[in-house]
């Protein structure tokens, strides 16, 4: 009678499938026998790929609003996790173009379930990236203080290159600062400055500031002063002057003459011998007294513009 081998078809790994069945009963368990968990999440927008020569134009939603539903644990681990929703552009061309959101959009592990996805669509505003260089206006109200005159107004920058959507850049923008106030001036000062701009530049720019050098000068006013004694310098003898004093034309501050009683005690006058033969005939040099409180007087032309110089004991015959 022969014997019946019960496990003759047995395979020899059958440890191995046991060992592995046993395994995915306890996946199972862990994944699906696992509570399940229901959050709301915002998953940022992620742009990739977008061509150089390409720029968004319009403002769109950054996020997008999901309802998953899945094991506690992977839940928790989508949690630490970086996950966004990315939108391909290499392909794109300018214009308007719909991105779909759906269950797929977001690389979510599986396990997860995607119940609710907002919005389901975006729209995205192609155009293409341009540069443009816009010169900065400087806007002025009011007047410095009496006496006083705004001679430039100096921006740092005094331009912008703005890189931006085509449509936008094209449209005749003017940038310019916003109001600076001049009233009661009297000094040259620099300041900071917004800008004034239109709102497309200012979603490009944000808030922008520049450097702005208010220059204020006195406001000068020609006269002629006579009557200016003219000094001899380095004289190492005693000597004579002839003529002894010269007629002088200048810019003097307005507020400056206001104050002065006697114009020529502005003005220094004198003319540097040099040993020699005598007569001598010497240039005449004149400046403005520094007064604290107000701009330089300006000489403009100096009458006679040379004087004859000559020892004490020389001759007398030197009249004009």
């Amino acid at each position: 009678m022969k014997k019946i081998r019960l496990f003759r078809n047995k395979p020899d790994n059958w440890m191995l499938k046991v060992v592995s069945l046993c395994l995915a009963v306890m996946l199972w368990y862990f994944v699906v026998g696992e509570d399940q968990v229901d959050i709301n999440m915002q998953v940022p927008i992620e742009i990739i790929n977008l061509p150089k020569d390409l720029i968004i134009s319009n403002q769109y939603k950054s996020e997008i609003e999901v309802s998953i539903r899945g094991p506690r644990s992977m839940i928790q681990d989508i949690r630490n996790r970086n996950i966004t929703r990315p939108v391909d552009l290499s392909t794109a061309k300018p214009g308007t173009i719909v991105i779909r959101n759906d269950e797929q959009s977001v690389p979510f592990p599986k396990g997860v379930t995607v119940q609710r996805l907002q919005p389901t669509n975006i729209t995205l505003q192609l155009d293409q990236l341009v540069q443009k260089k816009f010169p900065i206006k400087a806007v002025t109200e009011g007047k410095p203080a009496k006496g006083y005159e705004l001679q430039q107004i100096q921006l740092d920058p005094d331009h912008l290159v703005i890189s931006g959507p085509k449509t936008v850049l094209e449209k005749g923008y003017e940038i310019s600062t916003y109001v600076i106030d001049l009233d009661g001036l009297n000094h040259t000062t620099t300041m900071q400055v917004n800008l004034n701009l239109e709102p497309d530049l200012f979603e490009l720019l944000g808030e922008t500031v520049v450097s702005a050098r208010l220059e204020v000068r006195e406001v000068m006013e020609e006269r002629t002063v006579k009557n200016i004694l003219v000094n001899a310098r380095d004289a190492q003898v005693p000597v004579a002057v002839k003529p002894d004093s010269v007629t002088v034309r200048a810019a003097i501050p307005v507020n400056l003459i206001k104050e002065t009683p006697e114009l020529s005690m502005l003005f220094r006058a004198s003319a540097s011998v040099k040993d020699g033969e005598w007569p001598q005939t010497v240039k005449v040099n004149v400046t403005g007294v520094a007064v604290p409180g107000h701009d330089p007087v300006k000489i403009i032309e100096v009458k006679p513009p040379e004087v004859v110089v000559t020892a004490a004991d020389g001759p007398k015959d030197l009249e004009e």
